[in-house]
């Protein structure tokens, strides 16, 4: 990486290290592991599954129904899983580079939040689900190699802001789903808990890097906008894991797939998750409207 060419990114973080240092627990030890998971209890809220308020989820049997927030579970947890691992190799790569010294200490405090995650939900993965799903495809940068050092750096940063506000849309909402089972509400409010420090720190750093940008060459901001809409879709359409729809006992897993993803209904949840990052994104100046057509 051309450190030369981007400007040290400054910032004053010293509110989210306290909170960091002052809200550490052990994860190793504070959940509380049940041997099982009561039969009859969905794992994932039922209104966040992919088939939610559409006619697919009406046709399933009440067993498939329950089956599938299982599975679905297990394919969030294990996008975390993966997510986390990608984004922790981007912040390892750079956390003792010049450009980012004023923000080294909070990265060490962030790589070592990730690595628990990453820890606590493949245990749940494994002891009740027995696997995790494979990694996905991820979405290539051809389109934005010839574009500046700091234009691409601001992409590997936007993408982990991205990925961590979908994810923490999830969180949030489970964390108090008194129908979850107390250990998936559990892991769902701790994260959420931690990632609130990381997507402040992560538009802190966003909106640094984009002022470098646009002060260099404002013509690259549509071409950024550009990239960010494509890598919104594609994270949602992770969530649509046609592994998860056959492990549930539902037939067709492939069609169902494209079934749901051209729903109205699930454009409009689509819609929902990605309302406070889209809002951001526009008051950036690099929303889906500044995309050139």
């Amino acid at each position: 990486m051309a450190v030369r060419e981007i400007e040290p990114v400054v910032l004053k973080l010293d509110r989210l290290e306290n909170m960091a240092e002052s809200g550490y627990y052990n994860p190793y030890t504070m959940f509380d592991w049940p041997d099982a998971i009561e039969p009859d209890m969905p794992w994932m809220s039922e209104n966040l599954t992919t088939l939610a308020d559409t006619p697919m989820w009406d046709e399933l049997t009440r067993e498939q129904q329950i089956a599938l927030t299982r599975y679905e579970a297990i394919n969030f947890f294990s996008l975390n899983i993966h997510g986390i691992r990608e984004l922790m190799s981007e912040v390892v790569m750079r956390i003792h580079d010049r450009t980012y010294a004023d923000v080294s200490e909070f990265l060490h405090h962030f790589i070592g939040e990730e690595n628990e995650h990453m820890w606590f939900f493949a245990q749940f993965c494994l002891r009740y689900g027995g696997k995790l799903y494979p990694a996905q495809p991820t979405l290539k940068a051809d389109s934005v190699e010839h574009l500046s050092t700091v234009a691409r750096e601001l992409i590997v940063f936007a993408r982990i802001l991205i990925f961590e506000e979908i994810v923490d849309y999830y969180n949030a909402s489970m964390a108090t789903d008194e129908t979850l089972p107390h250990i998936a509400r559990e892991i769902n409010r701790v994260h959420h808990q931690d990632e609130s420090r990381h997507v402040a720190f992560g538009r802190l750093i966003f909106t640094n890097l984009l002022g470098q940008v646009v002060e260099r060459d404002p013509d690259e901001a549509p071409m950024v906008a550009e990239y960010l809409e494509n890598y919104l879709q594609y994270s949602i359409c992770t969530l649509y894991n046609p592994a998860a729809y056959r492990d549930a006992g539902i037939p067709d897993a492939l069609a169902l797939r494209r079934r749901a993803l051209e729903h109205p209904a699930r454009a409009e949840a689509h819609e929902q998750v990605l309302k406070r990052t889209r809002k951001f994104l526009s008051k950036a100046g690099v929303g889906r409207e500044t995309i050139k057509r």
